[in-house]
């Protein structure tokens, strides 16, 4: 049988051809002669109802210097796909709710999409990994300036971020006594008209936050620790992190327990906990990456995997 793949995602012409985990997850796809179908936020539409989009057959290649071939566009219903990747990357704001609006009348019609629609929009990244309690170092989500303060005097030593943001964006560390606690949390806070995150600082951040990589609610064996550079308190790759892979550890599979079950009934097949010590600190479900880095340090095929796990998936649905 053969199987239709669509793709939404950032311009292909723009990605990283060395890191970039949806060009792994494209490569695997094709590897099983399924076919690939590309398209941007913008190629995506609803007429009378119909979830529409303009999309180009794709070819992918490992090539570094020509990495993919896009064939003449094809405006066709959403639906006509087997399944489709949400690839695109945060931020998370209206015109992605918009596509997951549009995406959601294709997965109505029967596509898989890869995440569900609704647990996209349901679970924000930082908020979702407080529905783990036993997991997480303390934690507080609030716009009240004065209660994030107490928060800091508390704890002593925190970290204050958005709840949007994305690699290491905005993010501040507060030491005790720190003297612009109350800019930063002006700026965070918008003067207190905005939600953010506070999260005691966990010291072991020195050697990595650590990304564990889940498909269909099972952890991949291995991570990738996001080692910061020094003095930085951000192990996130796009803030300089240097990216370490090493096998998971006995608590790393002990929250990967925790989470698991709860992925698996959002339909969040493929997912991304975010470990600094003992703590998870996030769960990233728009857009995981560090499938190459893995992949590279234990040579694995994590994106073949996920294909394996989309594949049985579409076998439990009658098309």
């Amino acid at each position: 049988m053969t199987i239709n793949v669509g793709v939404v995602m950032d311009p292909i012409a723009d990605i990283n051809y060395k890191k970039d985990t949806t060009l792994a997850m494209l490569w695997a796809a094709q590897a099983r002669d399924w076919h690939l179908h590309y398209m941007e936020q913008p190629d995506l539409y609803l007429d009378q109802g119909v979830a529409m989009a303009n999309m180009s057959p794709l070819t992918v290649f490992h090539d570094p210097e020509s990495w993919y071939q896009l064939e003449p566009v094809q405006e066709r219903p959403l639906a006509d796909l087997d399944v489709i990747l949400m690839r695109k990357d945060p931020p998370f704001d209206n015109e992605y709710v918009y596509t997951t609006y549009i995406l959601e009348e294709a997965e109505r019609q029967g596509t898989l999409i890869v995440n569900r629609c609704q647990s996209l929009r349901d679970c924000n990244e930082k908020v979702f990994a407080t529905h783990f309690p036993q997991c997480c170092p303390p934690v507080l989500v609030s716009a009240d300036m004065q209660r994030l303060k107490d928060f800091h005097r508390h704890h002593e030593d925190a970290i204050f971020k958005p709840l949007d943001g994305m690699g290491g964006d905005a993010i501040f560390r507060v030491k005790p006594g720190d003297p612009n606690v109350s800019v930063i949390l002006e700026m965070l806070t918008h003067h207190g008209r905005q939600t953010i995150m506070a999260q005691q600082f966990i010291p072991e951040i020195d050697n990595g936050d650590k990304r564990i990589l889940m498909i269909n609610g099972e952890p991949i064996p291995y991570c990738l620790a996001r080692v910061p550079l020094v003095g930085e308190t951000r192990g996130n790759l796009a803030a300089g992190g240097t990216g370490v892979a090493q096998p998971l550890s006995d608590r790393d599979r002990w929250i990967a327990e925790q989470v698991g079950p709860s992925l698996k009934e959002k339909g969040l097949l493929f997912a991304g906990l975010d470990v600094i010590g003992d703590y998870l600190t996030e769960i990233n479900v728009t857009s995981p990456t560090c499938v190459r880095e893995i992949d590279a340090g234990y040579d694995l095929d994590i994106a073949g995997q996920l294909m394996e796990c989309i594949a049985g998936e579409l076998k439990t649905r009658d098309r």
